[in-house]
């Protein structure tokens, strides 16, 4: 495994594209305490899905270090319903600020993916070895296909012009600035959301997709941010790299560890003619814990800082999809 070690922040131009979005937040956030200067760049000034646009900011603002987290995201039933905009949209972006990253001389670029990329039924815990292995999952190829193309683009940029862009493989994601919409969002958000107004209406039962038995791992988002400004830091090699904490947990389980933080006292009832999608995903976070990186945040610790701040921007109206 090559790494970088000393790499530093300190002084760089740092660009964070999807900056408003979860993922991108908390990179802003993290970033915060590198001694760098942020950059960022809203849709009103330029459309990362149109080249020319992209390639001008980028050779105006001459970032040095690109954290690539602009993404067209959902949970299943915007990928079944969306597919299009699921392909284009990321393909289009990941093209255009990797190659605008290489005509611009960006010293480091990470890329986002995400743990969809894995066949449906691959090994589980999913080594990074499983990639192209067997079939994706039906319900969020379109997703996975175009992230796929990212981490390939990362490293044909890397062997043909030597390019310093890596990927990381997050696992599935909450916290703060989520998408809370039940349904464009993903699983733990809308979750969070079922279960807040049944509790607020008094209702005794909440309906939720599926059999409740599909098992998941959660990231907090906060420690995704930590996990790669460690990577940026430390890593630089051609095969992506599992960001995710190592743990998983069964949908039910989900519910009802969030009922227990929400105070909901009802029961849940799982509409079995709903898709469950992957049955089992788990990553293997071996590379990054051999590099010194583990997650630091509880799933509990998790849910609960972001139940607080999801009521106090619920109070305030500036919730993503409500």
């Amino acid at each position: 495994m090559q790494t970088s070690p000393g790499f530093s922040f300190e002084g760089k131009r740092i660009w964070v594209p999807g900056h408003r979005g979860m993922a991108g937040s908390a990179i802003v956030r993290r970033l915060e305490q590198e001694g760098c200067e942020i950059l960022t760049a809203g849709r009103e000034t330029v459309d990362l899905r149109r080249q020319a646009e992209v390639e001008e900011w980028m050779a105006s603002a001459k970032p040095d270090v690109v954290f690539l987290a602009a993404a067209t995201v959902g949970g299943i039933h915007a990928n079944d319903t969306r597919p299009a905009e699921f392909l284009y949209d990321n393909l289009a972006i990941e093209t255009n600020i990797i190659h605008g990253a290489w005509r611009t001389g960006v010293g480091k670029l990470v890329f986002l993916g995400s743990s969809c990329i894995y066949p449906r039924m691959a090994e589980q815990p999913m080594r990074e070895e499983a990639l192209l292995t067997g079939a994706l999952e039906p319900t969020n190829q379109w997703y996975a296909i175009a992230k796929i193309a990212g981490i390939k683009m990362c490293q044909a940029y890397r062997r043909q012009y030597g390019c310093d862009f890596v990927s990381a493989m997050p696992t599935n994601l909450f916290g703060y600035g989520d998408n809370f919409d039940l349904q464009q969002g993903h699983v733990a958000a809308a979750l969070l959301v079922k279960i807040h107004r049944a509790k607020a209406t008094g209702a005794e039962t909440v309906e939720l997709w599926g059999t409740g038995t599909p098992m998941r791992e959660f990231l907090f988002v906060e420690d995704l941010a930590d996990g790669l400004v460690f990577l940026a830091k430390n890593y630089s090699g051609e095969p992506h790299v599992n960001l995710g904490s190592g743990k998983e947990i069964t949908i039910r389980g989900l519910a009802e560890l969030l009922a227990e933080v929400i105070g909901y006292q009802g029961d849940f009832h799982f509409d079995t003619s709903k898709p469950d999608g992957t049955p089992r995903k788990v990553m293997d976070v071996s590379r990054m814990t051999a590099m010194g990186w583990t997650a630091s945040t509880s799933l509990r610790e998790g849910f609960e800082r972001t139940y607080r701040w999801y009521l106090d921007n619920l109070d305030r109206g500036n919730l993503r999809g409500l």
